[in-house]
C-alpha cells in the first residue's frame, strides 16, 4: 500500500466484511477490490482479510452458541470408550471435522499463492461471475428436499471441498458451500446453516494463524485498525446473520447472483480502464 491504512478506512473495510462474510458474493473479493479504491490505496492483504474474519466468526458463536455447545459436548463424550455413537450432535461435530479438512489441506499446500498470485483481480473477477452463475444454476435444479439431519458422511466431505474453493478471492465460502448444498438436495436453509458451522474452524484457524505470524511485523494495516475493523465485523456481522437465515427460508438467490455478476463486470471495466491493478 502507498500508506497505511487510517482508522476510519479500516472501520470502513470492517463494515464490508461484516456485511459480506455471510452472504455468498465473497467477503474477500470485495476487501481486495474496495481496498485500492480508498484514499490510502492498494491491497489491505490477505492477514487483514483473515484477522477480521475473526470477528464475524465471533458473531456465528454468539448467534449458535447453543446447537455449538450441545455438539461440542456430543462430541467430546462420543470420544469415550463405550459411549454412544449414533447421537446425532456427536455426528454432526465429527462431520464438520471431516468437512473442514480439506481447507486446511489445501490452504497450507497453497498458501503462497494465495496470498500472492491468487489475489490477482482478473482471477477474482472471473470467480464471481462464474460461481454466480453456478449459485443460479443450483438454485434453480436443486431439489431442496433434504434436512440437515440427512447429511452424509460424503456430502459432508463435498460441502468441505466447496468451501475449500474459496480460498480464491471471489468464489465465497458461503456461496461455494451452499451451492454445493443446493446441488446435493438440501434445502436453503440447511445449506446455509451447515455453512456457517463448517466454517468455524476454518475461519478461526486461518485468522489466529494470521494473527500470530503478522504479530510485532511491519503490516499494512496496522494493530489498532485491525482490531477496530475485526470490532465492526462482528457486530454487522451478527445483524446480518439474523436477517440472511429468515430471508433464505423464503426468497432465491437470484439477487446475490446479479449482483455477483454486476461486480465482477465492473471490476472489469475497471481494470480496462487502469483505475485498478490486477496485482
Amino acid at each position: 500500500m502507498s500508506q497505511s491504512l487510517g482508522w476510519a478506512e479500516a472501520a470502513f473495510l470492517g463494515l464490508v466484511q461484516g456485511l459480506t462474510e455471510f452472504l455468498p458474493v465473497s467477503s474477500s473479493a470485495h476487501l481486495r477490490i474496495i481496498g485500492p479504491l480508498l484514499p490510502s490505496g492498494g491491497d489491505p492483504g490477505a492477514a487483514f482479510t483473515a484477522i477480521t474474519q475473526i470477528g464475524t466468526e465471533a458473531a456465528v458463536l454468539l448467534y449458535f452458541r447453543h446447537d455449538i455447545l450441545r455438539i461440542a459436548r456430543a462430541w467430546f463424550a462420543s470420544l469415550v470408550p463405550g459411549a454412544r455413537r449414533g447421537d446425532p450432535d456427536a455426528r454432526m461435530g465429527w462431520l464438520i471435522l471431516i468437512g473442514t479438512l480439506p481447507i486446511a489441506l489445501l490452504g497450507l499446500m497453497f498458501k503462497d499463492a494465495i496470498e500472492t498470485s491468487l489475489r490477482n483481480l482478473y482471477i477474482t473477477a472471473t470467480m464471481l461471475i462464474g460461481f454466480a452463475l453456478v449459485l443460479a444454476v443450483a438454485d434453480r435444479v436443486g431439489a431442496k428436499q433434504r434436512p440437515l439431519s440427512q447429511l452424509s458422511w460424503g456430502h459432508g466431505l463435498l460441502f468441505g471441498l466447496a468451501q475449500a474453493m474459496a480460498l480464491i478471492p471471489g468464489v465465497s465460502r458461503s456461496g461455494g458451500t451452499i451451492t454445493a448444498g443446493l446441488l446435493l438436495g438440501y434445502t436453503r436453509e440447511a445449506a446455509a446453516r451447515y455453512s456457517f458451522l463448517l466454517a468455524i474452524p476454518a475461519v478461526l484457524a486461518s485468522g489466529f494463524y494470521q494473527l500470530y505470524r503478522s504479530w510485532g511485523q511491519p503490516s499494512a494495516v496496522a494493530a489498532g485498525p485491525t482490531l477496530l475493523a475485526t470490532l465492526v465485523a462482528f457486530g454487522v456481522g451478527y445483524a446480518v446473520i439474523v436477517w440472511f437465515l429468515k430471508l433464505v427460508s423464503t426468497r432465491s438467490y437470484l439477487p446475490f447472483v446479479i449482483y455477483r455478476v454486476a461486480l465482477g463486470a465492473l471490476v472489469f471495466v475497471l481494470l480496462g480502464l487502469g483505475i485498478l491493478s490486477p496485482l
